[in-house]
């Protein structure tokens, strides 16, 4: 197995809805002070690391992933839940789930349709799948709300779903591709390059905590920073260019186009070090590009990630993909600082 690829199940096993980045945070932490990489966290969270004191340009990617909140506890004593982030609830259904209670304590769950035996409900597979037709089972004998207010549950506890890593044929199956494959490129990347040289490269890396809910690049980077370039999934499907074994080039999303001399850059040194690419519009997409634009940073943004298959749902990369993601990356930092 690739390196990039025990990285990336490393950290698709600590969950971070979120909101509740803390502990993979805290694994990318001890991961880079190990290799002597300093880090230090902004105030809203965010982990930065770099160990050149002026850095000018920041590979971003974020931590946090899709998930649920607890809403309510029912009268029979499962769990009433809201999504965080844009959570694709058919592609979640019957999955596997953790809630993580304030206390610490952390109990089993399951995202189901409520009255979902087809032995008894004809109408199970019609009905439409949205927070109010669907709840979470717990898996506790509880049978009334006292019950599982006895066990500490209670609203605004995070339900975190299983990532259900698989590795097979160079693919890279999961839950939460979106963003951990990029996290787990740069991270990578960075023990590549090592401490003593991320001392002589003015390159900072920021792994941010709430781009699934909008904000999570609008604050927190080094006040000398130029440039940003973002690492983030590279979608696939119709209608785009993107491949599972390729490294996507986004000339433009939603929130706008990027930077074409960065973009342009970036294009010209795929095609020179023979790095598997596309350039591609994104339609339905937003970026900690996108919010640091907004929120008024005076850098030029560029995009750039793996391609991944199902965004939303059941993810899929290759490690191809991975590969090119991080020999790109490096191509711009050395066409820059060689």
């Amino acid at each position: 197995m690739e390196r990039v690829v025990e990285i990336l199940r490393e950290i698709l096993e600590i969950p971070s809805p979120t909101g509740y980045t803390k502990e993979v945070l805290a694994h990318i932490e001890k991961t880079l002070d190990k290799a002597g990489i300093k880090t230090r966290y902004t105030n809203k969270g965010a982990l930065l690391a770099y160990n050149h004191p002026e850095p000018e340009l920041v590979i971003a990617g974020h931590v946090d992933t899709l998930g649920a909140m607890v809403k309510g506890i029912l009268s029979n004593g499962h769990l009433s839940f809201t999504r965080v982030g844009g959570l694709h609830l058919p592609a979640f259904e019957g999955e596997y789930c953790t809630i993580i209670t304030r206390s610490g304590k952390k109990y089993r769950g399951t995202l189901l349709l409520k009255n979902p035996s087809v032995h008894v409900n004809k109408e199970a597979g019609k009905k439409e799948r949205k927070e109010e037709n669907m709840y979470i089972r717990l898996d506790e004998l509880v049978e009334k709300k006292e019950d599982t207010e006895k066990l500490g549950i209670r609203p605004g506890d995070f339900i975190a779903f299983d990532p259900k890593f698989e590795y097979v044929n160079g693919f890279v199956k999961a839950h939460f591709l979106d963003d951990k494959a990029s996290v787990a490129v740069m991270i990578d990347l960075m023990l590549d390059l090592g401490a003593e040289t991320l001392e002589k490269l003015p390159v900072a890396f920021f792994f941010s905590p709430y781009e699934e809910v909008g904000h999570g690049g609008s604050a927190g980077y080094p006040p000398t920073t130029k440039e940003l370039l973002v690492v983030d999934m590279g979608v696939v499907g119709d209608g785009v260019a993107g491949k599972e074994t390729a490294v996507s080039i986004a000339a433009k999303d939603s929130s706008g186009p990027y930077d074409y001399e960065m973009t342009t850059k970036l294009i010209e040194l795929a095609e020179k070090n023979n790095i598997p690419y596309v350039v591609d519009v994104f339609p339905y997409y937003g970026s900690d590009g996108s919010a640091a634009l907004r929120a008024g940073w005076d850098f030029r943004v560029a995009l750039i990630g793996p391609g991944v298959h199902a965004s939303h749902g059941m993810e899929r990369t290759h490690v191809k993909g991975l590969l090119a993601t991080k020999e790109l990356i490096r191509a711009y930092i050395q066409e820059k600082w060689a």
